[in-house]
């Protein structure tokens, strides 16, 4: 399978995971806060959809101060609107992945943990997706207990 294939298939597992936590989101979940200092629903897709646009691009580039378009954000916009951003979110995302080739894994870069390949940059990104679907899952669960449902 190589690298790329790997990194491919741990895309998908945190996909599958991300879209089976927010399949049943609901507008009031998006900001719901468990208390003052908590991360909403809408803050973390706002930050992971984020990530794909420009987190990525500068890890395949080997360029971390690369000016890329981004992501809007998810301020002000509806559940249906985020999940539209979501969709399209992972469709860009698995188009970066497929032009990726086994070589360009190997290519070093500097930036926020030191001198790494950009393979290893690439996994913490894609990794990202497992983590912030864990973080969503969290946010449900603690809501569900204390409003008793």
């Amino acid at each position: 399978m190589g690298k790329m294939g790997t990194i491919k298939e741990f895309t998908m597992v945190g996909f599958n995971r991300l879209n089976n936590a927010t399949k049943n989101l609901t507008e009031e979940q998006l900001d719901w806060m468990s208390c003052s200092e908590a991360n909403t629903i809408r803050n973390i897709l706002g930050h992971l959809i984020g990530e794909w646009y420009g987190f990525v691009p500068k890890i395949l580039a080997g360029d971390k101060d690369l000016e890329v378009e981004g992501y809007a954000g998810t301020e002000n916009k509806s559940l249906e609107e985020i999940k539209k951003d979501l969709a399209e979110g992972q469709k860009h995302l698995i188009a970066q992945l497929a032009k990726v080739k086994e070589e360009d894994l190997a290519k070093e870069m500097e930036w926020f943990m030191g001198k790494q390949s950009a393979g290893g940059y690439l996994m913490i990104a894609v990794s990202e997706i497992v983590h912030h679907e864990g973080q969503i899952a969290a946010i449900l669960g603690v809501e569900k207990r204390i409003k008793g449902l």
